[in-house]
């Protein structure tokens, strides 16, 4: 069996989805004049495969979850949207006239942000970003994006590159998943495995595809709060506050030590 090229999917997948929800642009169809519902394919290293509807990602706010609204309450000054991805959060702060830049590693996510309006963009790594000279009070990890510090050897990288970047007083503000409620044998089994390998229970180990396409193999982290607290110790930031309304998503404001 052909093995899938590595490449920018996730670009790929948002450039038809952004084609899909307005018709501007060649869009995937079923044999047919029909557009097919752009999905989301994401494969786990234990072999189980997840499909979702791309479409999400370009949510307007009447469509978004109760904890984003209550996110970008949290916001002031200058804010890096970390993961961008098609701007749907970064394009209603600018709306209230909050200065924010987008920064993500896919190029194609980059091009819908800004086909769609978003002003400020960067592509790049969080790492490579903090040598710029810009400056943030606010830093966004939504729509799950906590999981980009990827676990307990990334986590104090991530988190320093962040602080360089950082305005005096600068916060983080994560979104994230308790991944230890469930009852599915399949999850469980993950944890335990993980466990025995000298993992976090929830640190996934992923790719996403699209059609012919697939991402590198990369680590995404989903960990209880005990767990986000333990991954601060020595590295410079502090949990503040943790917004537990909607779990088993919670909303985690850090800061930066004194």
């Amino acid at each position: 069996m052909e093995q899938p090229a590595i490449g920018d999917a996730f670009g790929e997948m948002i450039r038809d989805a952004y084609a899909v929800r307005t018709g501007i642009g060649p869009r995937p169809l079923a044999g047919g004049r029909l557009p097919r519902p752009v999905i989301e394919v994401i494969e786990r290293d234990d072999g189980l495969i997840n499909g979702a509807p791309a479409d999400h990602y370009l949510d307007e706010p009447d469509a978004w979850q109760p904890h984003d609204h209550r996110a970008l309450r949290l916001c002031r000054g200058h804010v890096l949207d970390i993961g961008v991805g098609a701007a749907r959060i970064a394009l209603e702060l600018q709306r209230r006239g909050m200065a924010v830049t987008g920064l993500d590693t896919s190029a194609g996510a980059i091009e819908v942000a800004r086909k769609r309006g978003l002003r400020d963009t960067v592509l790049s790594t969080v790492d490579g970003y903090a040598r710029a000279t810009a400056r943030y009070d606010t830093f966004l990890l939504l729509g799950n994006n906590l999981g980009l510090i990827e676990g307990p050897e990334r986590a104090p990288v991530f988190l320093a590159a962040l602080a360089r970047l950082a305005n005096r007083g600068a916060r983080i503000i994560a979104q994230g998943a308790d991944p230890y409620g469930t009852k599915d044998p399949v999850h469980v089994a993950y944890h335990q495995r993980n466990r025995a390998r000298g993992r976090l229970g929830g640190q996934l180990r992923l790719r996403l595809r699209y059609r012919l396409v697939a991402t590198d193999w990369f680590d995404y982290l989903n960990c209880s709060v005990d767990e986000l607290d333990q991954l601060l110790k020595g590295t410079g930031w502090h949990l503040k506050s943790i917004d537990q309304r909607d779990r088993p998503y919670y909303l985690a404001v850090m800061e930066q030590d004194h």
